[in-house]
């Protein structure tokens, strides 16, 4: 096992002194191709932050107007047969469109049942094993101009469902 925390500790210079010791043997301009990395990083950058701002403000909308909690309550019923705490419903709605309003929602869970609590042990797992789909979905999707996304959203759903029903299964086994 040590051997893997000397090799990690070297893993990142190695992989740097591969990159230059390249460029030198092909004499391409290390520096002139990182300033174009980077400013077509900060044109992609520009292209999707009115898809950001939109999906941040559409989840902070749905966390302030308490419709988290109405559908949460609409769903009892479905999350009782299913056995998938009501709590965690919002959790699993906004996980889907962005990652740190979903870790704000875990953090409020932590607080209230505590990390080690069957709840919060699904949330935790729950947030290790789902994505932002519709986040990820827009971004990608806006910024390689896909129009045809076919069968990526029944996938992607089907797969985060999946993770949902895995972290119940996997924390009420720990």
């Amino acid at each position: 096992m040590t051997f893997f925390y000397y090799l990690s500790d070297f893993i990142i210079p190695v992989i740097i002194f591969y990159i230059i010791a390249y460029a030198l043997t092909e004499k391409v301009h290390v520096y002139d191709e990182f300033v174009t990395g980077a400013a077509d990083g900060l044109k992609t950058v520009l292209k999707i932050m009115p898809t950001l701002v939109g999906l941040m403000a559409a989840v902070g909308m749905l966390r302030a107007s308490g419709f988290l909690d109405f559908v949460a309550r609409n769903l009892m019923g479905v999350a009782a047969f299913l056995h998938f705490p009501v709590q965690l419903i919002p959790l699993a709605i906004v996980r889907l469109f962005s990652s740190s309003a979903a870790t704000s929602l875990a953090l409020d869970i932590y607080k209230s049942y505590g990390t080690d609590s069957y709840i919060g042990l699904i949330a935790s797992i729950m947030m290790g094993c789902t994505e932002t789909v519709f986040y990820t979905m827009s971004v990608y999707f806006l910024t390689a101009k896909v129009t045809k996304t076919r069968w990526t959203l029944a996938g992607a759903l089907i797969s985060t469902f999946a993770g949902i029903a895995a972290s119940v299964v996997l924390a009420g086994r720990l």
